[in-house]
């Protein structure tokens, strides 16, 4: 199945345009923590607010498969 993996704050959406292939919910699920670390290890991580920010992997028709806080496990 084709996910994308879009960045969501209340008002605020940062879509991707691409997604990825993944075999199963499982996969797409490990595909967004990994994304999400990715995230975290940039240099400026640091610096951002991530409160109220999730990040929403939804398939091709655009329904939400899982939508993961991007708070929850701060460094």
């Amino acid at each position: 199945m084709h996910c994308f993996f879009h960045l969501v704050h209340r008002h605020e959406r940062i879509l991707d345009e691409t997604g990825i292939e993944v075999s199963d919910l499982e996969a797409a699920h490990y595909q967004a923590i990994k994304a999400i670390q990715e995230l975290r290890d940039e240099d400026e991580a640091d610096e951002i607010d991530w409160r109220g920010w999730h990040l929403e992997v939804v398939d091709e028709a655009g329904r939400v498969l899982l939508s993961i806080p991007l708070d929850m496990a701060q460094h």
